[in-house]
């Protein structure tokens, strides 16, 4: 005879998983580890940037913002924005184009689910006379309502994000007619020399970086391991797509190192 299944067996068995770098971890601790992650590096997280992609992360936001062209005016609503990187970028793209044509100034909303990594990017020197603002907030929920903002972005942020089908229909909700997306994010080269060599550099380099700089190798292990995890750029682009957005793109950067995804609120 068959044994019966127990009540703590079946519960086991429906629990619904995901992934957490190689790991697969039920749904409901997804949120808490990846806290526990960016409480980790976010006193660090710009210096290991800066060594993980030696600098070249600051040409792909700039040519992000030159892909969204930011216009005087415009709200922009940073998702995982952390330090403020993109958001300062956005503002002052707009000032420059300001500057010519006149108009108001833009100004940004950076949402993270991480206080930490909000706090890490409060820095009065930077932020000077920019319209910015920092709000602790989930992406698969945001403290925003409908049709608030003309860009929304997310920088190195989706993949670590429970439900992204979820955050990105958020993101659709909150931006007005005819706002745009941009989502930048690690990815996968589609030539087999490159994603070898990216591979290699990945796993032998980045979590050795991570131990050197700051004395922290696991979270940077988990880190290069959500990238290898992450959709390519075609399945994204068809999750994006099927969040509402229309004119769904991609660019690859750096060979597919990193792709910009963006589409439109139509």
């Amino acid at each position: 005879m068959a044994k019966p299944t127990t009540q703590k067996t079946a519960q086991k068995t429906s629990e619904k998983t995901i992934d957490f770098g190689f790991e697969n971890i039920p749904e409901a601790e997804k949120v808490q580890r990846v806290k526990g992650v960016f409480n980790a590096v976010a006193s660090n997280y710009d210096l290991m940037n800066d060594a993980m992609s030696v600098g070249i992360h600051r040409v792909w936001k700039n040519m992000v913002m030159a892909k969204l062209n930011p216009q005087p005016g415009e709200i922009l609503l940073d998702v995982a924005g952390g330090t403020g990187d993109l958001a300062r970028r956005f503002i002052r793209a707009a000032d420059d184009v300001r500057l010519r044509r006149g108009g108001d100034p833009a100004s940004a909303i950076i949402c993270d689910i991480n206080d930490e990594m909000l706090l890490a990017g409060v820095d009065a020197k930077k932020d000077a006379g920019l319209a910015l603002s920092r709000v602790c907030g989930n992406a698969e929920a945001l403290p925003f309502e409908d049709n608030q903002f003309d860009v929304v972005t997310i920088a190195f942020g989706i993949r670590n994000v429970t439900d992204r089908d979820q955050a990105l229909r958020e993101f659709y909700r909150v931006l007005k007619p005819g706002g745009r997306l941009g989502v930048l994010e690690f990815s996968t080269p589609p030539t087999e020399w490159l994603r070898k060599f990216y591979d290699a550099y990945s796993f032998a380099v980045i979590p050795r970086l991570g131990q050197v700089l700051v004395n922290d190798r696991d979270s940077y292990q988990y880190l290069v391991e959500s990238i290898r995890r992450f959709p390519r750029q075609e399945a994204f682009a068809d999750m994006v797509k099927a969040a509402g957005f229309s004119q769904v793109k991609w660019v690859d950067y750096s060979g597919g190192i990193a792709a910009l995804h963006t589409g439109w609120k139509i």
